[in-house]
């Protein structure tokens, strides 16, 4: 697996976005990358909109490709996640992405792009907030927690990969395992099944969060997992955030989610850690998806493999 080289104070770092438009300005976007001692370079994508996308496919695929083939430019990063990736994946140069690895950031729907450069190009992408989230000291920026790991994905620092205090992990099913690091948005990647972009989970630590979904949307897209064999391909599974999915309407007629993860995660048999926090929420950790992991879910920990 290729890891892309850290960034350095004073790098270019690419401001694109392959998804749906953000309310924020170029200066305020600009701002963010300023505040992490990086310099801006706003592509097109940053700040367009075509309906609920942030430029055509055409406009975001052509800027993710400039990103890539530029070698001046250190990093890339989105502006926001929402909707579209999957569209502009295949008019995307895998061949010349490949040839330029570098630093690419963000989660939510990007979880699409992280998953392809995992699959097609073996490089590393990190799931983290986005730009448009980083704020300023004078402009809402992320809690000191997230920060940490904003900037250990950016700079390349080591981290302990634990949850902030207050927020215990627990086991669904114990176990060790080791594996390389995959995954994302459950509706991601779930709509990745029977593409060319389709999750490789054999062997990998399969990481899931989601949010606004549920738990009878969440058992279907975790039913076509199953079914497609990926968490009996998996090593292991850490479930993350799943933000705003337990049932409201129908409390007690409803299936909870912690039902579906028993019903439909724990037969598997793969060690499996619920709670991680990470994803739609803050506090939030950061992931490095692609690299060797290894995990205990009776002890609820994980990290790197170290050499």
């Amino acid at each position: 697996m290729i890891r892309p080289k850290p960034l350095k104070p004073g790098d270019r770092l690419a401001v694109l976005c392959g998804s749906s438009p953000t309310s924020l300005t170029p200066e305020v976007l600009a701002a963010n990358v300023r505040a992490m001692d990086l310099e801006p370079v706003l592509y097109p994508s940053a700040t367009a909109k075509h309906g609920y996308l942030s430029g055509n496919d055409a406009v975001r695929a052509a800027d993710l490709n400039a990103a890539f083939a530029d070698d001046s430019i250190k990093g890339i990063v989105t502006t926001r996640g929402g909707y579209g990736f999957h569209r502009v994946l295949p008019l995307l140069d895998w061949k010349t992405i490949k040839k330029h690895p570098k630093f690419f950031g963000g989660y939510s729907d990007v979880t699409a792009m992280l998953c392809a450069l995992n699959k097609i190009c073996g490089m590393e992408a990190y799931h983290m907030p986005m730009v448009g989230a980083w704020g300023t000291p004078d402009n809402d920026p992320l809690d000191g927690f997230s920060m940490d790991f904003v900037k250990a994905m950016l700079f390349g620092q080591t981290i302990d990969y634990e949850n902030p205090v207050d927020y215990p992990r627990n086991t669904l099913v114990a176990g060790k395992a080791k594996g390389r690091l995959v995954g994302g948005n459950l509706s991601l990647i779930a709509a990745s099944l029977g593409t060319p972009y389709e999750i490789d989970t054999r062997g990998k630590i399969l990481f899931i969060e989601e949010v606004n979904e549920p738990p009878y949307k969440v058992d279907g897209m975790l039913t076509n997992l199953r079914n497609a064999g990926k968490l009996d391909d998996a090593a292991g599974i850490l479930l993350g955030a799943f933000t705003d999915c337990e049932e409201k309407d129908e409390p007690k007629t409803g299936l909870q989610l912690l039902q579906v993860f028993e019903e439909l995660i724990a037969p598997a048999g793969k060690p499996t850690i619920m709670g991680v926090r990470c994803g739609h929420c803050t506090p939030t950790l950061s992931l490095p998806m692609g690299r060797a992991f290894r995990m205990d879910a009776d002890e609820c920990s994980f990290g790197p493999v170290r050499k």
